[in-house]
């Protein structure tokens, strides 16, 4: 998963993205609210770690606006102030759950696991599900009709990111930004590669081809 922590507290930003990244995720890291609210509105990510108390913008205001503009996104408020009215008015400003400091990294990865569940309907438990197709994203591995799966870890990522937007069309600078976080060039077919990479090992052996190219507009995974 991509996901962006928006926390002042750097010696907080640095512990929670070295856990995150030891489990696999990309992390990216802001340090005050405008600079996390024009990264989020930037890049697409799977999931926002944002705390309330920030420089410039407070979480209440970048949740706000960010949950606006994207309904779909899970938002977990990590922050010290834990009375009742503090709660309330993060889940008022648009966030789906509330952790507060001082926390165990176990429970916070265990929200974050569930807010994803809860915003993508086709993973069951730990894994991600497009017809027979199933990718368990704690054992990073791919299984299609009891088949094993090898991928490389760029084809990985790919994969989760095309499952994570199941029955979406992804452009090339979508996938480009948010899989190799770099800026699209239309001289450039890294992307067009790799999604070949990924139709010979996914598709090519089985009748029902998972992978779609829309014409004009990029990529989509639908069973």
């Amino acid at each position: 998963m991509k996901i962006l922590v928006v926390e002042d507290e750097r010696k907080v930003a640095a512990f929670i993205q070295q856990g995150l990244e030891e489990l696999g995720n990309q992390v990216d890291v802001a340090f005050d609210g405008l600079t996390g609210k024009k990264m989020a509105e930037e890049k697409r990510y799977d999931f926002l770690v944002l705390d309330l108390l920030l420089p410039g913008m407070s979480g209440l205001e970048v949740c706000k606006a960010l949950r606006a503009k994207q309904p779909r996104l899970p938002i977990l408020m990590l922050t010290a102030l834990g009375t009742s009215e503090d709660k309330l008015a993060g889940f008022d400003s648009g966030a789906d759950d509330y952790l507060v400091k001082p926390f165990e990294f176990s429970e916070l990865v265990a929200r974050i696991k569930a807010l994803v569940r809860r915003a993508n309907p086709d993973m069951e438990g730990n894994k991600l599900v497009v017809g027979d197709l199933e990718l368990d994203t704690d054992k990073k591995l791919a299984i299609r009709s009891g088949q094993i799966i090898t991928l490389t870890a760029k084809e990985y990522s790919l994969l989760e990111y095309l499952m994570l937007n199941k029955g979406k069309v992804v452009s090339r600078q979508q996938i480009a930004g948010d899989v190799w976080d770099i800026h699209f060039d239309t001289g450039t077919n890294v992307v067009d590669v790799y999604v070949n990479f990924l139709r010979k090992k996914i598709d090519k052996d089985f009748e029902t081809k998972l992978i779609q190219t829309m014409i004009g507009m990029g990529y989509m995974i639908d069973a």
